[in-house]
């Protein structure tokens, strides 16, 4: 491994490990999906062979797993509908606190558990941290109207295309059984604007656009010596 690529794997580390300190006794936590959030698991597992006691619920199938690789309890959205604390990662961070998110496929399990969650913690490395959105934007699509919500996405000025799988033929199938639609905009200058868009077409389930929980959202930017913390306070309006 190259100095480049330890760094960022420390970095990530260092953001994860800090995000997994701020769990206390008793809390229920949200359990986002992506690398980032592995090094929370580490972290938690750490803490709880310690004594600490709290629940998860993953957003992923993939998450599940590890959890359960790592000793952490699971619960549901059911079972605990407001999460205390939701730790997850994102594809890019701007200056708002706005997200996109969904490299993972699991941007609507993720929407969910971070609408239901008390606060949302954000690891990133310093590479997702920037000044305008610009990443594509993942839509999750019932595999029913894959065809005819593409031709709206397009409409939106757009290049979509329908992601396919690695180590399998055919799209990516999200843990709900549906398709992802990656959406490449030549600028996202309103993101609130066009999350309520998307959400609005039928077939699209969810969009990896994250606009409307700043309020409740703490960003912690990983780095080996010390982490950088955003939070609303932190918006120049």
């Amino acid at each position: 491994m190259d100095d480049t690529v330890q760094a960022l794997t420390d970095a990530k580390r260092a953001a994860g490990y800090l995000a997994a300190d701020m769990a206390e006794d008793g809390m229920v936590l949200g359990l986002g999906t992506g690398s980032t959030v592995l090094y929370a698991l580490e972290r938690l597992s750490c803490r709880i062979s310690e004594g600490l006691q709290v629940r998860g619920i993953p957003t992923s199938y993939q998450t599940a797993r590890r959890a359960i690789e790592y000793g952490i309890p699971l619960t549901t959205l059911d079972e605990e509908p407001v999460p205390d604390l939701v730790i997850d990662g994102a594809d890019q961070v701007d200056p708002r606190l706005f997200l996109i998110k969904g490299r993972g496929a699991a941007l609507t399990r993720e929407k969910c558990v971070a609408a239901a969650g008390l606060r949302l913690v954000i690891v990133v490395d310093k590479q997702k941290v920037v000044r305008t959105l610009s990443a594509p934007v993942p839509v999750e699509v019932i595999p029913f109207a894959v065809h005819p919500v593409i031709t709206r996405l397009g409409g939106l000025g757009c290049v979509p295309a329908l992601r396919d799988g690695i180590k399998k033929d055919g799209p990516v199938i999200t843990d709900n059984g549906n398709f992802i639609v990656d959406c490449r905009f030549d600028n996202l200058d309103d993101p609130v604007g066009l999350e309520t868009t998307l959400a609005g077409i039928p077939g699209i389930v969810e969009s990896g656009l994250f606009c409307g929980f700043t309020g409740k959202t703490t960003v912690i930017v990983g780095n080996t010596k010390k982490c950088k913390i955003m939070t609303s306070a932190d918006i120049v309006p």
